[in-house]
């Protein structure tokens, strides 16, 4: 009879000292049930219209790209522009060492001095030409009036008039003369204003304001007509362009309100649809779509992008963010069950705003804490603030 009492009071022993769980955790339930109530907030898991969105990845692209050539041959003295330099419209960023051009300046120069040097010679002769044939003019009018009084022979009025003849022609040929000096001073202008412009070739300038993208020419290097030298991008003005899928390209619009996220920047900008390329691409079967960027400082050519174009309106079961936990890859909340907080497991989509979409996990009309206080566990008492 000994035997058999004590046979029983072991497991009994043994379940008290183990606490009815190997893993202790009505141990731990209990005493959360049993601690002070933990004040939370709770918030309904609801359903929403959600607006259905079409992304479509891209990059950012500046909206005015410049890439400088030079217009003569000639090895490059001097390149005043670094990759990432800011420049001013007009700023000379590359100089060229073209010596034949300088010598087609003087040499117009010099020939346009001596077309200005035999003008005063031509208006002299101009002048004396002018006096001769104003004399032949009075001695010829006085001739006629002797010849009609028969004062004078037929000769002595012949040659009169040859005299006169003679004045007339000279005239004309030193006036002749003198427009053929301003025709040539016209060419020598110019020759002077065509070789000037040659020699400016050799200082080349940005053609707006904007920042350094490339640089692919070092002095000393021979710079060839229409080489590449430096490439400018117009600063502040960038755009994204993103292929878009043929079946999804009608519901694209010019001036369209699009969201862009920029992922190196962390945030997403309100933009609007400012081209749609017709032409499509028969390798992915999309066009392109640029999309007008602010102006924020943070942004770069060649950073990585996604639009969201709207396509319609789904319903949606919605949770608030802050009531979300995330440890890893798991995703849970605490559910507000008769008082208390109850661990529920849960998988997301999108994010809108505020709201996560709940794909799994909850149903709608539960309440959930958030956001979620430090410390609280499952089984907790909760103390819900309206």
């Amino acid at each position: 009879m000994r035997l058999l009492v004590f046979a029983v009071a072991v497991p009994l022993i043994l379940l008290s000292s183990c606490g009815g769980s190997p893993s202790g955790e009505p141990q731990r339930s209990a005493a959360a049930s049993s601690a002070a109530p933990v004040a939370v907030t709770a918030a309904p898991v609801s359903r929403q219209e959600w607006p259905t969105m079409y992304e479509a990845t891209g990059t950012v692209r500046a909206r005015t790209t410049a890439v400088i050539a030079s217009k003569v041959m000639g090895y490059v003295q001097q390149v005043s522009a670094q990759v990432g330099d800011r420049v001013a419209e007009g700023q000379v960023l590359v100089t060229l060492e073209v010596r034949d051009l300088d010598a087609a300046v003087r040499s117009a120069e010099t020939a346009r001095a001596e077309v200005h040097s035999a003008i005063p010679e031509a208006d002299s002769a101009v002048a004396a030409a002018k006096a001769s044939l104003d004399l032949a003019q009075t001695t010829f009018r006085r001739m006629q009036d002797l010849a009609a009084r028969k004062s004078i022979s037929d000769q002595e009025f012949d040659e009169a008039s040859a005299r006169l003849k003679a004045a007339q022609a000279g005239y004309d040929m030193a006036r002749g003369r003198r427009a053929q000096l301003d025709s040539k001073m016209a060419e020598a202008e110019q020759g002077v204003r065509s070789a000037t412009v040659m020699q400016e070739y050799a200082r080349i300038g940005a053609p707006f304001a904007g920042i350094v993208t490339a640089r692919s020419v070092e002095p000393g290097s021979l710079a060839t007509s229409g080489a590449p030298l430096i490439t400018i991008e117009r600063d502040g003005v960038y755009r994204l362009e993103a292929p878009v899928d043929e079946s999804r390209l009608a519901a694209v619009l010019l001036g369209q309100s699009v969201e862009v996220s920029i992922e190196a920047m962390d945030r997403r900008l309100n933009c609007h649809v400012s081209e749609i390329v017709p032409a499509m691409d028969a390798a992915s079967r999309s066009a392109l779509v640029k999309i007008d960027l602010p102006a924020v400082p943070q942004l770069r050519s060649g950073m990585f992008g996604r639009a969201f174009f709207p396509l319609g309106a789904r319903t949606v079961v919605a949770v608030p963010a802050a009531a979300v936990i995330e440890r890893g890859q798991l995703q849970s909340v605490f559910v507000v069950e008769d008082g208390a907080a109850r661990t529920r497991l849960l998988t997301t989509g999108q994010r809108t705003g505020d709201f996560l979409e709940v794909l799994s996990g909850l149903s709608a009309g539960e309440r959930v804490v958030a956001p979620v206080p430090t410390g609280l566990q499952d089984g907790a008492r909760l103390g819900v603030r309206q």
